[in-house]
């Protein structure tokens, strides 16, 4: 097993061949973003332990997801049963909830990392809401460690991008699949750029198509109503297209030769 370095038009591929892998089983994928974004719902309105814990098993939502993309490309009919599946190998949930307890511990130290030079600009701003409520001191006070925040975090999500599939199906130990993750990512990173404005423009052009209709007489009621399922169509897409990246990555023999990552 190798991974490739891709050309750059290459994180557009994955987004297309995500489309094609959701047509495939499109309402197996639905109810799973579906389910994913009431369980997001749920973690936002019992701070702080559903976000905690929505963080600490994201690692397992990306491999059931990963998991059930294989099966529907493999011709196989994805039922609840499927879901489940990948976590009744020995070891694979406690190794997964590992990762997930390292990525919050990742995340609080970054924020630390981002907020902390910032903590007394924050503070002041933080008085100004209370006293004043205004809140444009607190705004231009967080905007430059969140930009800072913004850019530690993208190095950290590339460590853990593909690393729950190398755990999961790989059975690698989660150090060595964070580090192949990071390298993997890094020489894929122009393919990463052009994934990412591409989903970007994608949720952009979804809610501006929607605005502009809202503008041209239609009910913003209706709007807002139609917003959800497309909203879900374009995550379940995004979802499969996190397995035609990894299938793409590390499984495809390119006609120039790559520089192979051994990671068995």
């Amino acid at each position: 097993m190798q991974a490739v370095s891709l050309p750059a038009l290459a994180g557009w591929r994955w987004v297309r061949d995500g489309w094609t892998l959701f047509r495939k089983q499109p309402m197996a994928f639905f109810s799973w973003a579906m389910f994913v974004s009431l369980i997001l719902m749920v973690a936002s309105i019992t701070p702080p332990i559903g976000p905690l814990l929505f963080v600490v098993l994201m690692p397992t939502a990306t491999l059931l997801s990963l998991s059930a993309a294989r099966n529907a490309e493999q011709g196989q009919k994805i039922l609840l049963g499927t879901w489940i599946a990948p976590l009744r190998l020995a070891g694979v949930f406690r190794r997964l909830l590992g990762m997930g307890a390292l990525y919050v511990v990742f995340c609080l130290i970054l924020g630390l990392l981002a907020f902390l030079p910032f903590s007394e600009e924050v503070t002041e701003a933080l008085k100004s809401v209370t006293t004043n409520n205004d809140l444009l001191p607190l705004l231009e006070a967080v905007r430059i460690p969140m930009a800072i925040f913004a850019v530690l975090y993208v190095l950290m999500a590339a460590i853990f991008w593909y690393a729950p599939a190398l755990v999961g199906w790989h059975s690698i130990p989660m150090t060595r699949a964070l580090f192949y993750s990071g390298i993997a990512c890094w020489r894929n990173k122009w393919a990463f750029g052009v994934y990412g404005l591409s989903w970007l423009a994608i949720f952009l052009t979804i809610d501006m198509t929607l605005s502009a209709l809202s503008m041209l007489g239609l009910p913003k009621s209706l709007s807002a109503t139609l917003q959800v399922p497309i909203n879900v169509v374009a995550s379940s897409v995004l979802y499969c297209s996190f397995y035609t990246s990894f299938i793409s990555v590390f499984n495809s023999a390119q006609d120039s030769e790559p520089e192979p990552i051994p990671v068995e």
